[in-house]
Parts: C-alpha cells; sequence; structure tokens
C-alpha cells in the first residue's frame, strides 16, 4: 500500500496496525480519537474492535526501548475510558486529566469538543462523529 499523508504531515502507510499507529502518535496533548475513527482514518471503517486490538498492545506502558504512543488519548465512541475491565482505566483517566482532558460524573469527556481530526488535507471528516 502507497503511503498517505495526513494533515499533521505524519505517512500514514503500510499495515493497518501501521496507519493506526501513525494516527495515534498524531493526536496533540489534551485531545481524543475513538476506536472507530481510528478505523476510518487507517483506510478500514468498522473496525473498531481491531484498532482497539492495536490500542491494547500499548495500554499500560510500552516495551523497552519501544517508541512511546499516547495510547491514553484514544477512548470510545461515548467519549468514555474503555480499559477499566483491563485494570488501568484509572490510569487512563489521570493520564488525560493531566493533559486537561474533563470526565463528567458518568465518565465521558465531551467528544464534541475534545475529538481531535487531522487537517483538511487529510482523510474528510465524516459528517457524524465516531
Amino acid at each position: 500500500m502507497e503511503s498517505e499523508t495526513v494533515g499533521s504531515g505524519a505517512q500514514v502507510g503500510g499495515t493497518f496496525r501501521e496507519r493506526v499507529l501513525a494516527l495515534v502518535a498524531c493526536i496533540p496533548p489534551g485531545r481524543v480519537m475513538t476506536y472507530g475513527q481510528l478505523a476510518l482514518l487507517a483506510g478500514q471503517p468498522g473496525a473498531a474492535r481491531q484498532a482497539g486490538y492495536v490500542m491494547n498492545t500499548l495500554a499500560g506502558g510500552t516495551q523497552p526501548g519501544a517508541e512511546p504512543y499516547p495510547w491514553q488519548r484514544v477512548i470510545n465512541a461515548q467519549g468514555r475510558v474503555s480499559t477499566h475491565k483491563l485494570g488501568f482505566g484509572d490510569m487512563q483517566e489521570r493520564l488525560l486529566e493531566a493533559e486537561g482532558v474533563t470526565f463528567d460524573a458518568a465518565g465521558r469527556c465531551d467528544l464534541a469538543r475534545l475529538q481531535w481530526w487531522p487537517e483538511e488535507d487529510g482523510p474528510a471528516r465524516p459528517d457524524r462523529l465516531l
């Protein structure tokens, strides 16, 4: 697959995993993306679960010598952290809160305000937020 440049200037190409990781690396502090959004932008609409599997390999930290990715900036389509059942949801929330992301009493952040999309020269933003 040929690589493509997203609005942030990152090269997105290669395997699905490589494309997801390239997108995650571009998410600015204090902003979030959803699993479904990652799948869409990585060229596989509807593959939110697969994007989640990729993120699972990063969550909770990185392997020694591995490039760190801001895994905490990927949340579910309801604006919630999905990693509580894996044992590090509280850590993910704390990391996001340290970046200025706030959660309401139901544990949701404001996706309308905080969801990040690559700039206009990247893949088109759909009308409905994922």
